[in-house]
């Protein structure tokens, strides 16, 4: 804890020093893009042995792309977001002037996810560099090997007053998190969110939760089938699953489950004709959640559900290379593991509706969460989904794909998180929005300045009768 805050006490003193100017931060922005790109290769097969497998493919498109892309947007955003915002004054002020200034917070915590652990990580130290900030980095422990190779390429491009890496298990993580910070980020579970929350109400530190939950897919009975089911199996087998905002259970119309089951048996094959061969297929992170994956499984199946695994070459998937073969879930019931939790994995539980009242009903009486999904054309019905329901954000007729969108914020509501970021959003979010107001040479306030009199109460009985039209 004494090294931790002496590395928070020298980022403090250097902020205290220099405020980040906008050139600063262009520099900080470029330095930060041209060591993602030196190091592409080397992170890349880091994740990939973090994983016990996962394709360098993946891992570009699904985080480099969006990573440095949204350095991009950023840094040709970032005249226009740090301006000044006039907004008009108060009718009864004038003729004062009012307007809103970004001020950096000072020093950021940003503790990252395993999962995507590039981009849940180097995203939002992008974002705070943005607001004129200086960050402390906690990478995920449970991908140790790119914690080390993040740690050295972040040391190759900031000096560490400016930027550090902090690596170390679940105690550093602790201790991270108990630092009174400017502004603390997590991106995890819901439970070690609320342990992370509770650490940073003891320094009354701000905090932005990126949590989880079971996101909802919505099938509507007019929309495409095939098309709708290979767009939600290509998202949420992109990591094995291993995504927040991954669909977490299908609701489709009553009746047509053997259709499901035949296309996604269909499609898999077409998506990853050999799960283990061909190194395309991203293995689960560790034995532990493995086991907790395929006890879940069973769990369900020993309460009646039907499992169906799609694995189109037979090969072996075990827990000893970490290989779990995409497997539909239907009918389990509402209290198994797999129906109450996040199941962070490729499994996908198939739940039948009668009509779509009853699909938003289901979705309502369950926690708010990160993402939804919705697959229909007709724009009453979106619309009426849309707002009859409560999640972090909606993609519709696809999945995930929102979280790519630089000008839409991200995060949850409720037990999935509190705040966003992304694009101006996490500008906003590491900034502090401070309002200005200067007064002019003359005071319509001095009007109603004491003693009063017979006239300037006749004056406030006046501004009562307008404000209150």
């Amino acid at each position: 804890m004494d090294e931790l805050r002496d590395i928070l006490a020298k980022q403090r003193s250097a902020f205290a020093a220099h405020a980040p100017t906008y050139d600063d931060r262009i520099r900080s922005l470029n330095a930060l893009r041209d060591a993602v790109v030196a190091y592409e290769t080397r992170l890349a097969t880091a994740i990939a042995d973090d994983f016990g497998g996962r394709s360098a493919d993946e891992t570009r498109a699904l985080e480099l792309v969006p990573l440095l892309d949204g350095i991009r947007h950023t840094r040709r955003e970032l005249k226009k977001w740090m301006k000044a915002e006039r907004v008009s004054p108060t009718w009864f002020l004038r003729p004062s002037k009012a307007y809103v200034v970004s001020q950096p917070l000072g020093v950021v915590g940003v503790i990252g996810a395993w999962n995507y652990p590039l981009l849940l990580t180097l995203g939002p130290l992008a974002d705070a560099l943005a607001a004129g900030n200086h960050v402390m980095l906690k990478p995920p422990e449970l991908v140790p090997r790119t914690a080390e190779v993040m740690a050295e390429m972040i040391a190759s491009a900031f000096d560490p007053s400016m930027v550090t890496v902090v690596n170390g298990g679940a105690d550093v993580g602790a201790a991270f998190s108990a630092l009174p910070f400017d502004h603390l980020m997590f991106t995890g579970s819901t439970r070690v969110g609320a342990l992370v929350m509770r650490a940073a109400s003891d320094n009354l530190t701000p905090v932005t939760l990126e949590l989880g939950g079971k996101s909802p897919t919505i099938i509507h009975d007019s929309y495409p089938l095939e098309r709708a089911i290979r767009r939600i199996l290509v998202g949420k087998l992109y990591n094995a699953g291993q995504t927040c905002i991954a669909p977490d259970y299908l609701l489709v119309p009553r009746g047509r489950e053997e259709e499901v089951e035949s296309l996604a048996s269909r499609i898999v094959g077409e998506l990853y004709p050999r799960l283990v061969a061909d190194g395309a297929y991203t293995h689960i992170v560790s034995a532990g959640h493995y086991v907790r994956l395929r006890n879940a499984v069973m769990e369900a199946r020993a309460r009646g559900a039907r499992i169906v695994e799609i694995n189109p070459a037979n090969e072996s998937c075990s827990a000893s290379n970490r290989v779990l073969a995409p497997t539909l879930v239907f009918d389990a019931p509402d209290d198994t593991v797999l129906m109450r939790e996040e199941i962070f994995g490729p499994l996908l539980p198939v739940v039948s509706y009668d009509s779509l009242d009853d699909a938003i009903a289901y979705v309502n009486a369950r926690p708010r969460p990160l993402a939804l999904y919705y697959f229909d054309d007709d724009r009453h019905r979106v619309q009426a989904v849309v707002e009859r329901t409560t999640s972090g954000g909606v993609t519709v007729n696809d999945v995930l794909y929102h979280i790519a969108q630089h000008n839409l914020p991200f995060g949850g509501v409720g037990p999935s998180g509190m705040g966003a970021y992304h694009g101006h959003d996490g500008f906003r979010t590491f900034s502090k929005r401070k309002g200005v107001m200067v007064q002019g040479r003359w005071a319509a306030t001095s009007m109603l300045a004491p003693p009063m009199t017979t006239k300037k109460r006749a004056l406030i009985a006046r501004l009562l009768a307008f404000s209150a039209r």
